[in-house]
């Protein structure tokens, strides 16, 4: 089974990008045909600084490289370094109807947040499309977020196997709904801008001051609370085994518990699982060159799947004479 997702590099990776897709897909590597890979393209529709942008490139490369992701288990690339992407994606263009791409919640929801509308942003579907048919993907694990921009990547495949014969595989959504939206100190979406994440490698002065922000209700010291609905309970459920888990929600529902004390110690929580990644990622750093090659080897490996799925797209759409 082939299974892929990307991740955008717009910012410092945070707990909701580990949790919510680089633990998983670092998981798949040793159980499936796991391809893996750095959306920069994407990155584009919010980010119009292009040293920024390379700089955030390497920087999550470096990231996940760290956490554990093997290159010799995946293929691992920069989606950028495959110009099979931005071929297939005009392809799609014209078999994607307006209407389509008009429901995207994602769209209505970031210019409802200040992001500035342009076409790449409304168009960010058929870009997420072409990634994951390039590459015949069978599983492509996404937050629920995501959910409807892979119902828009079958559409699509639908049409173009319609009209042309089989071609794209019609990839399934791998959703763990027990982390399918993991909440950011103020209880939305943890997410890089809306500034309310936790980043991963951060100082720990700087992560106090994050952690100790998480926004709770006003209940107090001898009131019972409510664990299912407090966000600083979700983020330390992330890191805790069950019987862990189960004692924290036993505190929970007794008169006693104080917010703060449960904060200071998800710092420590927080600061000691990261611990042996912040090693490995502060000599990754010192060799960038090194990253930069794994990168260059992986989008190699996938540039040969790219191209095989490019020659049948081609010569069925007429592009081939």
């Amino acid at each position: 089974m082939r299974v892929l997702s990307g991740i955008q590099p717009s910012g410092s990776l945070h707990i909701g990008n580990f949790f919510g897709m680089m633990k998983s897909m670092i998981g798949w590597q040793s159980k499936s045909e796991l391809f893996c890979f750095i959306v920069n393209l994407h990155a584009l529709t919010t980010i119009n600084d292009g040293p920024l942008l390379a700089k955030n490139t390497l920087d999550a490369a470096t990231d996940f490289l760290a956490l554990g992701l093997e290159p010799d288990k995946c293929c691992f690339w920069v989606q950028g370094d495959v110009p099979e992407h931005t071929e297939l994606t005009w392809i799609l263009h014209n078999f994607t109807s307006m209407g389509l791409l008009e429901r995207s919640h994602s769209y209505k929801d970031k210019i409802s947040r200040g992001l500035m509308p342009n076409h790449g942003l409304f168009a960010y579907p058929v870009l997420m499309a072409a990634d994951i048919l390039l590459y015949q993907a069978n599983l492509v694990p996404v937050g629920q977020d995501q959910k409807q921009h892979l119902e828009i990547t079958r559409d699509i495949a639908g049409t173009f196997n319609h009209l042309f014969g089989q071609t794209f595989t019609m990839p399934e959504a791998g959703i763990d709904e027990n982390l399918a939206t993991i909440p950011g100190i103020d209880g939305q979406k943890m997410s890089k801008s809306y500034n309310n994440a936790i980043n991963i490698f951060i100082s720990k002065k700087e992560l106090q001051k994050r952690v100790m922000s998480i926004v709770t209700d006003a209940r107090a010291v001898e009131d019972i609370k409510d664990p299912d609905n407090c966000n600083l309970f979700a983020i330390c459920r992330l890191f805790l085994n069950q019987d862990q888990e189960a004692e924290l929600r036993g505190r929970y529902l007794r008169p006693g518990l104080k917010y703060g004390e449960v904060k200071k110690e998800l710092v420590e929580i927080i600061w000691d699982y990261f611990a042996p990644y912040r090693d490995v990622r502060e000599d990754l750093t010192k060799r960038p060159d090194y990253v930069r090659d794994i990168m260059k080897t992986g989008a190699g490996r996938a540039g040969k799947v790219a191209q095989e799925t490019m020659d049948a797209v081609r010569s069925k759409a007429g592009l081939n004479y």
